[in-house]
C-alpha cells in the first residue's frame, strides 16, 4: 500500500470510528402528539436505565408532512422539549447541548409514522475522553501575546537600585540582569556565591504573587551554543525557584546562546565576557 492510499485509509478509519462512536436512540410519537405513548415511554425508560453513564450531545425532533409548516415546526420543538424534560437530571448532557427542531424538513421516510420522532444523539462512557474529537471540535489555539523586550540600559534605573526596586519600576517586557549569578565553567552547576542573588529573586517572587517572568540564559566566548548550555542554565535557576515553592506556571525559560551578546565575540576582556555570559529575567506580567 503506497503512502497516499495509506493516508486515505487512515482518514477513513478515523472518520468511521468517530461516526460509530456517536450513537442514536429514536422514539416515535402518535400523530399530532408530543407526549410518548406507553410503549415508547417504556422504551425510553429502559434506555435511560441502560445509559446512566452516557452523555447526550443533542436531541433532534421532526414531524410528518401533514399540516402547516408553522404547526409542524412548533410540534417538532415540543417533542424535543418533552424528551429533554424526561432525561434532564438523569443522564449527563453536554453543556452546549443542541436542541434541533427540523419540523417536516426531517421527514425522510415515505412512511409518515417513521417521521414523527425524536432522536437522542449520545456517546458512551468509554468514549467521553474523545468527546470533542468525535464531534470534530478542534482545541483552541492560544496565541501568546508578543512581548517587545526593553533592555535594562533603556530603563535608566536609579544607581544602586535593588532587584525589587527595578521590578517596581518595570513594565511588561523589561529585561533585568540578575547580578552575580555564575556557573562552573562549561556546566549549568551554579556556584555558591550566586545564592544571595537567587534568594533575592525568590523573595521578590513570593512578595509579588502576580509577578510572572521568563529566565533567559546567555553564554560567551564561543561562536555557537552547541550543547544548549544557555537553556540548561536558565532551567537550573528555575529548578531552584520551584524547590522554594514558586509556581511552575509563573516562570518560563529560554536560552539565547550567543545570539544576543552585549559585546562582539570574541570578547576583548573578561569584563566583556562577563557581560555576555549572563542570566536575565524578562517581566511577563506583574
Amino acid at each position: 500500500m503506497n503512502m497516499k492510499k495509506l493516508l486515505l485509509y487512515t482518514l477513513f478509519l478515523v472518520f468511521f470510528q468517530n461516526a460509530k462512536a456517536q450513537l442514536q436512540f429514536v422514539v416515535y410519537f402518535d400523530n399530532n402528539k408530543f407526549q410518548l405513548n406507553k410503549t415508547e415511554q417504556a422504551k425510553l425508560d429502559k434506555w435511560i436505565l441502560e445509559n446512566k453513564t452516557s452523555k447526550i450531545l443533542s436531541i433532534t425532533g421532526s414531524t410528518d408532512e401533514v399540516g402547516s409548516s408553522g404547526f409542524n415546526d412548533t410540534l417538532s420543538q415540543k417533542r424535543v422539549n418533552s424528551i429533554y424534560s424526561k432525561v434532564n437530571g438523569k443522564i449527563k448532557i453536554r453543556e452546549d447541548f443542541k436542541s434541533i427542531s427540523l419540523g417536516e424538513k426531517g421527514a425522510t421516510s415515505p412512511n409518515k409514522a417513521e417521521n414523527r420522532k425524536a432522536i437522542i444523539h449520545y456517546i458512551l462512557e468509554k468514549d467521553l475522553a474523545r468527546e470533542n474529537e468525535i464531534l470534530g471540535i478542534k482545541p483552541k489555539v492560544v496565541v501568546e501575546e508578543e512581548i517587545i523586550p526593553i533592555e535594562e540600559e533603556n530603563m535608566n534605573f536609579p544607581e544602586g537600585a535593588t532587584l525589587e526596586d527595578k521590578i517596581e519600576l518595570s513594565t511588561k517586557g523589561t529585561l533585568i540582569r540578575l547580578e552575580d549569578i555564575n556557573f562552573h565553567v562549561n556546566t549549568f552547576a551554579i556556584i555558591p556565591s550566586s545564592k544571595k542573588s537567587i534568594d533575592e529573586l525568590i523573595y521578590v517572587l513570593k512578595k509579588y504573587p502576580k509577578l510572572k517572568i521568563e529566565i533567559q540564559g546567555h553564554i560567551c566566548c564561543v561562536n555557537k551554543d552547541a550543547r544548549n548550555l544557555s537553556l540548561d542554565r536558565a532551567r537550573q535557576v528555575k529548578r531552584i525557584l520551584m524547590s522554594e515553592g514558586i509556581d511552575d506556571k509563573r516562570v518560563k525559560v529560554k536560552g539565547f546562546g550567543v545570539s544576543k551578546p552585549k559585546f562582539a565575540i570574541p570578547e576583548k576582556s573578561e569584563f566583556e565576557a562577563a557581560r555576555n555570559r549572563r542570566v536575565e529575567i524578562m517581566i511577563l506580567d506583574k
